[in-house]
């Protein structure tokens, strides 16, 4: 069993608070987790037809007949029970009486997350980082903010190659060949797309998903589009809109606004789209292992991808709080990614598919930095090399293997 690092927040959490949700993808883990978290804890699961029947006829009943600590899994499905969950916990506040599961983000969802507010603390689960694959501690996030690096990473081509096409999810990464990897992508998606769908939505024959979403995997790391997407997929504006919000409420996709110094214009600016598994983006791309080891480089949008999500997963348990965004001028002067603390310190991060740095791929740091002189900390260009070079005080190339590697020589 891999290890999680998200594991000592939701203990603490259930020290102090009556209602602790978990939330995430379908298949990253969270049922595993919660049970070993509350293992004296009575666990039922709403994909249980016979519980999900008893919950959604008489909520409150369901509710109230539960004694003691305990685990409700794909809690989205029965929504009704979040109201009766308000109300028993408004009877009794016992630290850690319900540990909740929901592979739909409730945040998304405020006619649920409304009703327990204040009651109840979200944690998110992604997909397995690249350090928890390789069982070894690291903040990632508090590393780049603080400038802490060894001077040099090992890497392996093949190794990386490996990684980004394997994904995070635990069941595919524990099959046995790229075969039978592609198959549990299929699989996965098709839960996901026809039942998890027709669930939250309430509809069914949802038959241009399948085609959106691999649409969605060819842009991903791009400027969303809407008025283009809606013209290459066929499908309407508001119904498109529909379908985005959708695909992020179960997260499939995720979108990365834009920082400006003003905040009313991040509001207005487009956001970036990316696939949340780099591992499904590579499947939905036909981007098989052996295919990229046969050609020459790295494709920039699945290497930009890897680092989005690597980024998304260490905001999780970072000790430092940080909203992720991106970089963009009007006149195109883009940086990838932009790392905002609550002190508004920034630092910029940019990724590169290639072995060699130059000076000139600083060019959007220095930008950044120029513009936000009090505000910037540190500029980062992650690239495929082994050392970690200093450009200046501020400006760092750092391998990507930092992420799974503790800097020691390869065994």
């Amino acid at each position: 069993m891999y290890p999680r690092n998200i594991r000592q927040f939701a203990l603490d959490a259930l020290s102090d608070s009556p209602v602790v949700l978990i939330n995430g993808a379908r298949q990253t883990g969270k049922s595993t987790l919660v049970k070993g978290l509350e293992p004296k804890a009575r666990y039922l699961t709403f994909d249980d037809p016979a519980v999900l029947a008893a919950a959604q006829a008489d909520p409150f009943g369901f509710i109230a007949a539960l004694k003691g600590p305990v685990c409700l899994d794909e809690v989205q499905r029965a929504a009704g029970i979040f109201l009766a969950i308000k109300a028993q916990v408004d009877k009794d506040r016992t630290p850690g009486r319900f540990l909740l599961t929901g592979s739909a983000n409730i945040l998304l969802l405020p006619q649920i997350a409304d009703s327990l507010a204040g009651r109840m603390e979200v944690l998110a689960l992604w997909p397995l980082s690249q350090s928890e694959i390789a069982d070894h501690p690291l903040s990632l996030i508090d590393c780049v903010f603080q400038g802490t690096f060894a001077d040099r990473y090992p890497y392996d081509r093949q190794d990386f190659i490996e990684r980004m096409t394997a994904g995070g999810y635990p069941e595919a990464l524990g099959r046995s060949s790229e075969r039978r990897r592609e198959a549990w992508f299929d699989s996965y998606l098709s839960t996901i797309l026809l039942r998890d769908v027709r669930d939250l939505a309430q509809i069914e024959g949802l038959t241009e998903l399948p085609r959106l979403t691999q649409l969605l995997a060819a842009r991903s790391g791009g400027l969303l589009n809407a008025a283009e997407l809606s013209r290459t997929s066929g499908i309407a504006q508001t119904t498109l809109k529909r379908y985005l919000t959708l695909l992020e409420t179960l997260f499939l996709i995720r979108l990365v606004p834009a920082w400006s110094s003003n905040l009313g214009k991040r509001l207005q600016k487009s956001p970036k789209l990316f696939l949340s598994d780099y591992g499904l983006m590579a499947h939905l791309q036909g981007l098989s292992t052996s295919a990229l080891l046969s050609g020459h480089g790295l494709p920039g949008d699945l290497v930009e991808a890897f680092v989005h999500s690597e980024l998304a997963k260490h905001q999780t348990w970072a000790g430092m709080r940080t909203n992720l965004m991106h970089y963009r001028t009007s006149t195109g002067v883009e940086v990838d990614f932009v790392l905002e603390n609550r002190r508004n310190e920034l630092v910029g991060i940019e990724v590169k598919a290639a072995t060699t740095i130059a000076s000139k791929d600083f060019n959007g740091l220095r930008h950044l930095r120029e513009t936000t002189p009090q505000q910037f900390r540190r500029g980062i260009v992650f690239y495929t090399g082994e050392q970690v070079v200093h450009f200046d005080e501020q400006l760092i190339a750092v391998p990507l293997s930092m992420l799974w590697s503790d800097g020691s020589p390869p065994r």
